[in-house]
């Protein structure tokens, strides 16, 4: 089951980036996450898949696929500089994730060593969500409405006077 899902994710990852139609780009992301919160139910952290699926797929998705219903699309023509920049942005994502798998490698073989630890209760982490953590979760949100607002904005129709003429 992991492996199936994990060839999810990964093939959903791999549409969110060569897709050429953003919108089906975005579908796909939510098959990513998706597989992610399958992921994290086999792993039995249930709350986790939950959160995933309430906070990501309902909510982030959303706010995406809103963004790119009202901003305009621009279709990059083959001769356009971001087709010529692919090859370096895969070289340069590719060298990226072996960094990361290369530092992350190690902490992960540390924590397979590690005791478990008694887990936490539901209680104590809804406790910190609404106690120690209401901070940096109101700062998400505040994020999430400007990138919003600014989404708006961008798409909105310029004045005829705020047009510079021709």
């Amino acid at each position: 089951v992991c492996g199936v899902l994990g060839a999810l994710v990964v093939v959903g990852a791999v549409w969110v980036v060569t897709l050429r139609n953003l919108f089906r780009a975005a579908l796909s992301l939510g098959v990513v996450l998706l597989g992610v919160a399958g992921l994290f139910i086999v792993l039995e952290a249930e709350f986790l898949a939950f959160v995933q699926i309430l906070v990501y797929v309902g909510a982030i998705l959303t706010l995406i696929v809103f963004a790119i219903m009202l901003t305009a699309t621009l279709n990059a023509s083959p001769a356009s500089p971001a087709h010529r920049q692919r090859i370096p942005a895969a070289i340069v994502s590719g060298g990226l994730f072996v960094l990361l798998t290369h530092v992350t490698t190690p902490l992960m073989e540390r924590a397979a060593a590690a005791p478990i630890k008694d887990p936490v209760s539901l209680t104590a982490l809804g406790q910190q969500l609404v106690t120690t953590l209401v901070l940096p979760f109101e700062v998400i949100s505040l994020v999430c409405v400007a990138a919003m607002v600014g989404a708006i904005a961008i798409a909105a129709p310029k004045p005829a006077a705020a047009r510079p003429s021709q």
